[in-house]
């Protein structure tokens, strides 16, 4: 049977040579992605070593390479030198005939002896550039020299070339140039051909640079500990830096970096940048806790305040319920004291509503308010009423500022909103003094305002408090508040953000025991 063969390879078909050096490629870039990651898992002060002693090793070879040039190119010119002052002493010299006595021979290396190297080469060439006599012979292997007759030495005109030696030592430095006859005619006849081996000045390089390299290699050395004793000192700002930065991540909000660096330095901007940043975070964060806090005050007041009218509106109806009202008489009282309760509850949540309205604007001055001309003594008046109504055995009077009888205070304001400060305000001198504590209200103009003030001789408020009177949520103690009266700590805030929003202000002037004053001033009204 015949034994099948598969398909023969072609012998055409080879493996692509791209693909090894495709390989090659990548395998570079693998080796690069690693160099690179490993300098990034570096540390700062690793990083800064590593390139000082990259930039000082390319520095110190650098410059031994260039010095080794230099002095390679140096002694190449003095080689080169010596051998011209051989070639040429030997060219003025009587040509030596072919049988030439040893006198002779001892005569012409006298005469060259002085300008000789210890490893030069010199030779008569015929004119036709062979060998005719070899006046000094190599010590070492003599050179190659190529076909030199009498034009190709015109053509060199005495320049110096590089030849090989015959068993490939060293390299020559070669040197032709014609010489005179004994007849002294003038013509020239063969040439002389002087070579220096360059074998000296490579071992004199060969163990400079060995030497040069040990000494490179020592100073990269002492200069690698001590830039790294040097950076580890220049860094040691930053390891403060980064123990303190290690602290305030953990919680420590007091903690600042300390200043390190003289002033305008980088350490010391960055410093600076970081301490008020820092204070930034510390503001913003007490500022936060103190928001939260007042929220979770405002909540739990609110939530009394809502509860105490809704249990009273509950307990009476219940009461009705069960029957416990079977005259009508009794019905009617209870009526009224749920009306009383709806009232309180229906004027918190208008107190939520406008400070919602206000927070929505984004600030008081942007609320749309209904502008007409008006007089403040009309709401002076108005108020007066307002308090014998709530307390009438409460001595109220009507004055100008500081005293005397009342004057103008034209401003250009929304009645209804001016109306809501000034109830505030009377809500807040008998909710917060004594009954029948005496309360002064004044009117006037001042220094291009017009002032509404209200002035009670109450107990007062400490500095503290009278600092947060004005803050949205904030209670004063309840023992200066009367029993049953008291509000969700939002009346004066509305009153700060309505009078704000008239371009105007709220001042308060009050110590304990001293009574409290709050004054309200509007941009006077100068149209008329």
């Amino acid at each position: 049977m015949r034994r099948l063969k598969g398909p023969k390879r072609s012998k055409g078909l080879k493996r692509p040579k791209g693909r090894k050096g495709l390989t090659g490629l990548k395998r570079l870039k693998r080796l690069k992605g690693v160099a690179v990651r490993r300098v990034r898992g570096l540390s700062l002060r690793g990083r800064l070593l590593v390139i000082t002693l990259l930039l000082l090793t390319a520095a110190l070879f650098g410059s031994t390479g260039l010095a080794v040039d230099q002095l390679q190119r140096g002694l190449v010119a003095q080689l080169d030198e010596r051998v011209r002052g051989v070639a040429e002493v030997t060219a003025r010299l009587p040509a030596l005939p072919r049988a030439v006595g040893e006198d002779d021979a001892s005569q012409v290396r006298e005469a060259v002896e002085l300008r000789w190297a210890r490893d030069v080469y010199v030779a008569y060439l015929t004119p036709d550039g062979r060998v005719e006599r070899v006046v000094r012979p190599a010590i070492r292997q003599p050179p190659a020299l190529p076909r030199l007759d009498s034009s190709a030495v015109g053509d060199r005109s005495g320049d110096p070339f590089t030849v090989e030696s015959e068993g490939g030592a060293a390299d020559w430095r070669v040197i032709a140039v014609p010489r005179a006859t004994g007849t002294g005619t003038g013509d020239r006849s063969g040439s002389v051909v002087a070579a220096g081996s360059l074998g000296e000045v490579d071992d004199s390089l060969r163990h400079l640079a060995g030497r040069v390299l040990v000494l490179d290699m020592l100073v990269l050395v002492f200069l690698g500990l001590a830039g790294w004793f040097a950076v580890r000192a220049g860094l040691r700002p930053l390891r403060r830096i980064e123990t303190t930065a290690a602290a305030i991540a953990s919680g420590d909000l007091s903690r600042r970096v300390p200043q390190l660096a003289a002033p305008r330095t980088e350490l010391d901007r960055l410093s600076t940048a970081l301490n008020g940043m820092l204070d930034r975070i510390e503001a913003g964060d007490a500022a936060r806790a103190d928001s939260e806090q007042r929220m979770r005050r405002f909540i739990a007041d609110a939530s009394h305040e809502l509860r105490t009218p809704l249990a009273g509106i509950k307990g009476f109806t219940e009461l009705y319920r069960m029957g416990g009202m079977p005259e009508r008489a009794d019905v009617d009282a209870s009526m009224v004291r749920i009306e009383r309760e709806a009232a309180r509850l229906v004027d918190m949540v208008e107190e939520l509503l406008l400070l919602a309205r206000l927070d929505e604007h984004g600030t008081a001055a942007a609320l749309p308010l209904d502008l007409t001309p008006m007089d403040l003594r009309t709401l002076a008046v108005d108020a007066l009423h307002d308090l014998r109504a709530l307390d009438p055995g409460r001595p109220v009077a009507l004055t100008g500022l500081g005293g005397g009888r009342p004057g103008a205070a034209p401003v250009l304001g929304d009645e209804a909103r001016l109306r809501r400060v000034t109830s505030n305000l009377v809500g807040n001198a008998v909710a917060h003094t004594p009954p029948g504590t005496p309360v002064r209200i004044g009117v006037g103009t001042e220094d291009g305002y017009a002032v509404l003030e209200f002035e009670d001789e109450g107990p007062g408020m400490t500095a503290e408090q009278a600092e947060r009177a004005f803050s949205r949520f904030y209670r004063a103690d309840r023992a200066r508040a009367r029993p049953g009266e008291g509000g969700a700590g939002l009346g004066l805030s509305i009153v700060d953000s309505l009078v704000r929003a008239h371009n105007g202000r709220v001042d308060l002037r009050t110590a304990p025991g001293a009574g409290a004053t709050f004054r309200i001033l509007l941009p006077r009204d100068t149209s008329e």
